[in-house]
This record gives structure tokens, sequence and C-alpha cells, in this order.
């Protein structure tokens, strides 16, 4: 379950991508491990923990700055992306009460990851883009920083009831932290090994 290493030069878009390159594997893993109910379980685990990490550091560090360096149509890229973090949420807040490996469990992920690779192509070609012109490369490579920063104090599973703005959010996510982290204490994930063979295929 630990967090794999990151160049400390990277854009902000590099360590947007870099996760989502990561999200992407992690659930080729899941469906790779079919019929193997262990192996699944670990993998969804992954796949949750990694969208829940990257969702709120996403919603508290680049959200902000996209209204601050975008104004009004900052605001309104901000807005979708975040009623898209929202579908994802509830989808995975949904699948937490479902059988690792059902057909409604299968046919639920893919349905989150369905709307989350919509939300991936239109962040990578259009918003973030948008954002790295207007803030510059120092002020990217910066805030790649403190979004992986923040990324280790989140929460690590879904709460689609908690606020997805500032300050509310920062408050919801610091209280929700510990208990997400002693569940995942308990939980099942892939060894390291594991994680970082299947992210082999992911420059930096």
């Amino acid at each position: 379950m630990s967090g794999l290493s990151v160049p400390s030069h990277q854009t902000l878009l590099d360590a947007i991508k870099r996760d989502h390159r990561e999200i992407l594997a992690f659930y080729t893993e899941y469906k790779a491990a079919a019929g193997n109910l262990d192996q699944q379980e670990r993998w969804s685990n992954q796949l949750t923990w990694e969208i829940a990490r990257h969702s709120i550091g996403e919603e508290l560090v680049v959200y902000p700055l996209m209204e601050k360096a975008l104004g009004d149509k900052g605001h309104a890229l901000a807005e979708h992306d975040r009623e898209d973090h929202q579908v994802v949420k509830d989808g995975l807040k949904k699948i937490e009460g479902l059988k690792v490996g059902s057909a409604e469990f299968d046919s639920t992920l893919k349905t989150i990851m369905d709307n989350l690779q919509e939300h991936i192509q239109t962040e990578e070609e259009q918003d973030f883009p948008q954002l790295e012109t207007a803030i510059g490369l120092e002020k990217s490579v910066e805030t790649a920083k403190s979004f992986q920063r923040t990324k280790m104090f989140v929460p690590t599973r879904s709460h689609p009831s908690a606020p997805s703005k500032p300050p509310f959010e920062t408050l919801a996510g610091l209280l929700a932290a510990p208990v997400d982290k002693l569940k995942d204490a308990f939980s099942k994930f892939p060894t390291d090994e594991q994680t970082e063979s299947a992210t082999a295929h992911i420059r930096n």
C-alpha cells in the first residue's frame, strides 16, 4: 500500500498523469485477478485507496488554484471536476457493501472506471494544460509537491457526504483520516513488489 516514489522536479500535470496511470494499472490488475478473490480484494482496496487520495488531493490543492488562476473559467472547470468526483465517490461508497468479485461489484466498478476515464481525459487534455499555462513552470512544480504531500494525510476511503471545498473539506478530511487508516491496518493490499510491478511501465 505504500506510496511509490516520485521525482522532485515533476510538474503538476506530470503528477496528475502519473496518478491516473497508476489508478488504471490497479484496475487492470483487478480484472486480471478474476477468479482469485483474495487478489481481487487486495487490488480493489489498492484502487479505492489511490482514487480517494488522488481525488481529495485535487480538491484541496489543485481546484482552488484553478479557480484563483483562471477566474470564472477556472471556477466552472473546478465545479465540473468536483461533480465528476462526486459520482466516483458515490460509486466507491456503494461497492464497500458489495462482495468483491461478484457480478454486481464488477459492474459497479466498471461504471466507476468508465466515468473516471472520461474525467481523466478532460483533466489531462483540457483543464490542467490551461492551468499550467496560467501558473508557469515554477508554480507548477511547487504545486505538484504540495499535491503529493497532501495525499499523505487525506482519507483513504470514499466519503461522498463530506464537503468538497475548503475550508470545510480540510477539516472533514483530517477528522476522517485516522479512522480510515485504522480500517486500512486491517485490510488486505497488494505487496509493494506487486504494486511496483503493476506500475513499472509508468515513466517518471
